[in-house]
């Protein structure tokens, strides 16, 4: 993970979390991540963090990550002027329900991907929260406020921390501090109170295991994560087992699975684009995406399982098995719970059906591998009964 922070931040004072002491305490290994230091590890190391999470609960602070508040008269004028730059439908989202989305380029490319949360609070039926990546934030803000209509304003929120507790046990923990957590359902959120203090939770995460976003005022992050951290079935988990979860989980990592040059249909989001937003248009780029959805993108994203066990990482070539190139690594490397290595990659329609036979160029040589489909890993979200 450490190779993925961005150039910028050479040239830009390295920012911290509020939970950068404790961090240190824990005895993480720090690395530069989207301008901020960040903890890639603990002294148990990567494999241990990725599998205590599948089988326990993991704290990740992800409070590098970009909150703000799209504010308007109405749920009606939020919502369409957020419509104007992003794919999904966010005029039928109901009280306290959280989509996926990506903001979109004229050329249907995406600039970022976001979660998108109407507020549950009937006082608040004009409020829309974002929460968007941390090497983007200031763009994606820049972006979002230029094109607002009047009557619509971008508040940001830096004043706010974010903490994730992931995995199969989240729910039994976080009920014991916040015990209406228990009932929500999967991308649902609400504000609510943690041993008496005000936070804002989300039933979501980036790990394919059941989990919560936990927002809280920066100076009352400590209090939370050492609430949570006290508890038996609690660890800290790093950025390195981070990004192994959510490979095996099939999700995107922006700058690397998805960018400016891919669309939400080569990306296999198009469940992230409801069927009104795609039958209707009126978002960036719509032209080419409802081309693609008509007659095919000219290459799609596929799960990769090699063969053996040598990863094949971003960047590698793919090829079909005659030698011709077919595509490229977006991500990859060890999948703890695998217990074998994968990746993800874009490669020719014809050449994406389950199954197919592929070959990876790693160190030279070309190394057998087919197209898995994803996720690697069952999700685990809990989806309440209808």
């Amino acid at each position: 993970m450490a190779d993925h922070a961005d150039a910028a931040e050479n040239a830009a004072p390295i920012r911290t979390t509020p939970l950068n002491a404790r961090h240190r305490a824990l005895g993480a290994r720090m690395v530069p991540f989207a301008g901020y230091d960040m903890p890639v590890q603990y002294p148990t190391g990567i494999l241990a963090e990725h599998l205590w999470t599948r089988e326990n609960a993991g704290l990740f602070d992800v409070s590098h990550m970009g909150q703000a508040f799209l504010v308007a008269e109405s749920h009606e004028a939020a919502a369409r002027a957020l419509e104007t730059l992003c794919a999904a439908d966010i005029l039928n989202l109901k009280p306290g329900q959280q989509r996926y989305t990506q903001l979109l380029d004229d050329e249907g490319g995406i600039i970022d991907d976001l979660m998108v949360t109407r507020s549950a609070e009937p006082e608040e039926d004009g409020v829309l929260m974002l929460v968007v990546n941390a090497a983007g934030k200031e763009q994606d803000y820049a972006h979002i406020e230029a094109r607002l209509p009047a009557g619509v304003r971008l508040m940001q929120a830096p004043h706010r921390a974010l903490l994730a507790l992931q995995g199969p046990k989240a729910a039994e923990v976080l009920a014991r501090h916040c015990p209406d957590a228990a009932e929500m359902g999967f991308m649902t959120a609400k504000s609510t109170t943690f041993d008496s203090i005000p936070v804002h939770v989300s039933r979501s995460g980036y790990t394919g295991e059941d989990g919560y976003e936990i927002s809280v005022k920066a100076k009352k992050l400590e209090a939370v994560a050492d609430a949570l951290l006290a508890e038996p079935e609690v660890k800290p988990i790093g950025l390195g087992a981070r990004d192994s979860l959510r490979l095996e989980a099939g999700l995107c990592l922006y700058g690397h699975d998805i960018d400016r040059t891919t669309s939400p249909v080569e990306a296999g989001l198009v469940w992230s684009m409801q069927k009104r937003r795609r039958e209707e248009g009126g978002f960036p780029g719509a032209a080419r995406i409802q081309r693609e959805l008509a007659e095919g993108p000219k290459r799609v994203r596929v799960g990769i399982l090699p063969e053996g066990r040598a990863p094949a990482r971003e960047g590698t070539v793919i090829t079909a098995p005659d030698g011709r190139e077919v595509g490229i690594v977006t991500s990859g490397g060890f999948g703890p719970s695998l217990n074998a290595p994968l990746a993800m990659g874009y490669v020719e329609p014809a050449m994406s059906a389950p199954g197919t036979e592929l070959s990876l160029m790693v160190r030279g040589k070309a190394l057998p591998a087919r197209v898995a489909p994803m996720p690697f890993v069952p999700n685990r979200y809990f989806r309440k009964p209808a």
